[in-house]
């Protein structure tokens, strides 16, 4: 391969840990560990257990470990899906939901501000 490809790889790596190096220090500084962060983010809405751990790359038990650890602080709750009673859902709480829009909006303007996104405002 050409020199240049190892160059861009090598520049896209940098870019991806430094922007996961803020993404870490940013929930860090809300009181999240990064992984609180990255189910919060992975819920979008409702979710099971098992999605999340797909969603997330680890084993179920550790998501359900996770889970609990952030219903320990409120961020997440758990409800019974009423299509299926084996199963649960997961979903945030409202200070759950603040503090990801906190983070979030940190996020965006960091990806922004470092060219590796562009927003595009709607009417």
């Amino acid at each position: 391969m050409p020199k240049e490809t190892y160059e861009q790889l090598a520049l896209f790596r940098y870019r991806i840990r430094k922007f996961i190096r803020f993404s870490e220090e940013a929930a860090r500084a809300k009181g999240l560990t990064p992984q609180h962060h990255q189910l919060m983010l992975s819920i979008m809405g409702f979710a099971t257990p098992k999605e999340l751990a797909e969603r997330l790359q680890i084993t179920p038990h550790a998501c359900v470990e996770l889970i609990r650890r952030c219903e320990d602080l409120n961020l997440v709750q758990r409800f019974p899906n009423p299509e299926d009673k084996r199963s649960i859902f997961i979903q945030l709480t409202e200070y759950g939901m603040r503090l990801l829009d906190e983070l979030s909006e940190i996020h965006l303007d960091e990806l922004t501000r470092a060219g590796l996104l562009v927003l595009h405002h709607g009417n």
